[in-house]
């Protein structure tokens, strides 16, 4: 369960759909009214700019279409098909804006790599697109610890300007802090990261929200183990749970190999600790295995089943029956199920299609619009022929309150500390995903003081859990 989706200058209007802070203690974010992402597609005031002569201005662009490419794992034998929602929803996004007018007064073309958890394909990957792209976007390779290639990326006129990546998702603390990168997620610490402790920017909304319900909860927080990137990304997180009030009974590693025996000891230490909650920082599959074990066990101590939004899966609900109900999945951006109050999320569940549409492919489809909204406001500055590999990133970097229309909390795409507070619960209740906070439709707990920071060495924190 995790992902996100404006137009700045002469384009401006368009963001008329961006969360806003509400008032009084709740501080929930809501949605404008619906217009259409089609309209925010192709909407101008200004005289047409296309109506200029189309140059070949960059690598990946002629004068009638322009290239991006998204690289993501999904041919690993550890998790095949793992991240194929980021390369659906990518492609679907350039079927649904070639379909209203294209982007840059071009065509939009997708290349595809499969990075395959893989840092040498993840490597290969950022030199494909270097040498076949104006940017990377929708990326999603969880070990990327090299971005020499995005860095020293050459562009038309032969100059190392980098490679722009969009990313969807940055495990690695190199590509998070890359130069030219880009994260729709947000960047929890500040760039660039020096050896030590260092202030890491946590969100705590959700778990502050189960202690008001149930003061006193003490468990286990299941930590994505299989990568040391994917470790140090948890270990802060643990610390922040705790600052906040969370008693850890244990903290257990778990991996993608492991099966559901696997997980016969850490509900024996729920049993054993009479733990009152189930913090799941891996995957859905994670979860279900846990959850399915509790079952045949009998425990049944735990008040609350948490889970990031990797578990906001239709495989989720399938594969884990009745064994997974009550379960709890938080959330940076608004639902599925709610599409019809917002119009980025309803174009990208009308452009994959309701049974294709995934968390991964959301944030995928987020960092689309960053892309389109960056290449717009080039266009409006300057005119379609002053799309370069520079100026791009000019672009990106100005989009400081970035909300993907509205679809997710605000936030700069690059910088330390650029994380969002907002966030709203949905929980599993006879099968299906149903909000359960805030309570009203479209809106989200935005509240600064869902944020704290936690001064952490992640490496050595790593290093010593067990």
């Amino acid at each position: 369960m995790k992902r996100t989706w404006l137009v700045w200058l002469a384009l401006a209007s368009l963001t008329a759909g961006a969360c806003s802070r509400g008032g009084g203690n709740g501080s929930t974010a809501t949605t404008s009214p619906p217009t259409t992402a089609a309209a925010a597609a192709t909407s101008s005031t200004v005289a047409n700019p296309c109506s200029t002569p189309l140059q070949a201005t960059e690598v990946g662009i002629t004068a009638t279409d322009i290239t991006i490419e998204v690289m993501a794992d999904v041919g690993s034998p550890l998790a095949p098909g793992l991240f194929q929602g980021n390369i659906d929803a990518v492609n679907a996004f350039a079927s649904y804006v070639n379909q209203h007018g294209g982007v840059g007064c071009r065509k939009l073309v997708v290349r595809t790599w499969d990075s395959k958890l893989d840092p040498s394909e993840s490597k290969n990957g950022q030199i494909d697109s270097c040498q076949n792209a104006l940017a990377m976007v929708g990326t999603n390779a969880l070990f990327n610890p090299d971005v020499t290639p995005l860095n020293t990326c050459v562009d038309k006129s032969g100059q190392a300007t980098g490679l722009p990546d969009i990313a969807a998702v940055t495990a690695d603390i190199n590509e998070q802090c890359g130069p030219t990168v880009f994260n729709v997620q947000g960047v929890p610490q500040k760039c660039p990261i020096s050896p030590g402790p260092r202030v890491v920017t946590q969100g705590i909304g959700p778990l502050k929200w189960q202690l008001q319900r149930n003061p006193g909860l003490h468990g286990l927080y299941l930590v994505a183990g299989d990568l040391p990137s994917t470790i140090q990304v948890e270990v802060p997180t643990v610390a922040a749970f705790q600052q906040a009030g969370m008693v850890w009974d244990a903290t257990p590693k778990v991996f993608g190999r492991d099966t559901q025996t696997a997980y016969t000891p850490r509900v024996q230490i729920a049993r054993t600790k009479g733990s009152t909650y189930v913090y799941d920082g891996s995957n859905d599959v994670a979860m279900v295995r846990m959850r399915k074990e509790a079952a045949a066990q009998g425990l049944t101590s735990v008040k609350v089943w948490d889970c990031t939004i990797a578990c906001y899966t239709k495989a989720f609900l399938a594969q884990g029956g009745s064994d997974v109900e009550g379960t709890y999945v938080w959330m940076p951006f608004l639902p599925f199920e709610e599409a019809s109050y917002n119009p980025e999320d309803q174009a990208y569940v009308s452009a994959i299609g309701v049974s294709k549409a995934d968390s991964f492919g959301a944030e995928a489809w987020q960092t689309a619009v960053a892309f389109k909204t960056a290449v717009d406001a080039v266009v409006a500055k300057s005119g379609p022929n002053a799309i370069t590999r520079a100026s791009l990133m000019q672009a990106l970097r100005g989009l400081t309150n970035f909300t993907a229309n509205g679809w997710m909390g605000e936030k700069s795409l690059q910088g330390g500390n650029a994380i969002s507070p907002c966030f709203m619960i949905m929980q599993v209740r006879n099968g299906a995903f149903v909000r359960v906070y805030p309570s009203q439709p479209g809106t989200m707990d935005c509240n600064p003081s869902n944020l704290v920071n936690v001064t952490i060495d992640p490496v050595a924190a790593a290093a010593a859990l067990k």
